[in-house]
């Protein structure tokens, strides 16, 4: 009885070996492949139950992953153009394209596969950045360095049965030596267009304040040059009108000078004058106050020739910025109601009708 619970025993276990060798389950995540002694007869990719010879002696299985997988490098040191150094961070996503050729050349071992996806990621990392320039990987640039490191990592591991997804750059420090250098290097630019563009405000100061200087100067002058004209003219017109006035009546004119004389040099001074009684100051200083006679014998009344006070026409503005155009002639007006003004350039003036004789004191 119990070698026959031994024998049925074994029996059972020898058909629940069997039955279990016999069959292997891919799922959603992996691909499996089929060897009899050591040849690839079947690659299963798609998820399911199958079955092959019992025990593995015969068929084996090798399961081998069917996911997007990714590979990382950190704290790489590259070298780029120039001779500076980055430190950079990246990663590669890849999956198993043919599970056969991957089973070939790298005996179905992921880790065989990393180690020459480490060896080939590196290469093509340092090909890409030694042939830019320093400031081109923290550039636009770099969505074209990971699509050329992605291009030149694909046809080596392509011969690997493994198909790269993409190339991802996470980080591209400078190194600490390199970063202090180029800390200087870019606040000493700084610097410099900083004194550029202060040197260009200082010299257009300048120049606008050295033009306003010499518009300055220029309408200063113009303004004194008029003023100056017009004052000559002005005086050139009294000095006429007085020697006019003394060519009718040079006796009148003396007696009206020297009383003005007295006025000015005798009220009120304090100064202390020590003259001859002969002298010619004090000849009408005794004559008690009585007007000389009248001369009858006035001389023909002179005819005022000046031209109008006006300010020369002139290229430059006056000191207001319009100029003098117009300057208004002054006029008296006389006892009878007449108005006594200068003519204008040389034309004569017009006859003033005498008014009647007032009747005698």
């Amino acid at each position: 009885m119990n070698n026959r619970l031994i024998i049925l025993g074994v029996v059972i276990l020898g058909a629940l070996y069997i039955f279990f060798s016999t069959i292997y389950v891919v799922n959603e995540r992996e691909q499996a492949i089929v060897m009899r002694f050591g040849q690839i007869t079947d690659v299963r990719t798609e998820p399911g139950l199958y079955f092959k010879v019992p025990t593995d002696i015969v068929d084996s299985v090798q399961i081998v992953e069917d996911r997007l997988l990714r590979y990382d490098i950190a704290n790489m040191r590259v070298q780029v153009s120039g001779n500076a150094f980055y430190q950079v961070d990246a990663f590669l996503t890849y999956r198993i394209s043919n599970p056969r050729l991957f089973r070939e050349r790298a005996l179905g071992q992921l880790a065989v596969a990393e180690d020459r996806i480490g060896t080939r990621f590196d290469s093509a990392l340092r090909q890409v950045y030694g042939l830019r320039e320093f400031n081109a990987a923290l550039s636009e640039q770099r969505t074209q360095m990971m699509r050329e490191a992605r291009d030149l990592i694909r046809p080596d591991l392509e011969e690997l049965g493994i198909s790269v997804v993409d190339v991802r750059i996470l980080r591209t420090d400078l190194e600490a030596d390199v970063s202090a250098t180029t800390f200087e290097r870019m606040r000493a630019e700084r610097l410099a267009e900083a004194a550029l563009l202060r040197a260009r405000g200082q010299e257009q100061a300048q120049s606008l304040r050295a033009i306003a200087d010499r518009q300055a100067v220029e309408i200063v002058a113009a303004a004194t040059r008029d003023a100056e004209i017009i004052r000559g003219t002005g005086d050139a017109e009294r000095n006429r009108l007085f020697a006019a006035a003394y060519g009718q009546d040079a006796e009148f004119f003396e007696f009206y000078r020297s009383m003005e004389a007295y006025r000015t040099a005798l009220t009120s001074t304090g100064t202390t004058m020590v003259l001859s009684p002969d002298s010619e100051f004090f000849r009408y200083f005794g004559s008690n106050g009585s007007i000389p006679d009248a001369n009858s014998n006035l001389a023909t009344p002179i005819q005022p020739t000046a031209t109008p006070i006006t300010a020369p026409a002139a290229d430059l503005p006056a000191l207001d910025g319009l100029g003098i155009e117009e300057v208004t002639v002054p006029s008296v007006t006389l006892e009878d109601g007449s108005k006594l003004a200068p003519t204008v350039g040389t034309e004569l003036p017009a006859p003033v009708e005498e008014p009647a004789a007032a009747p005698a004191q």
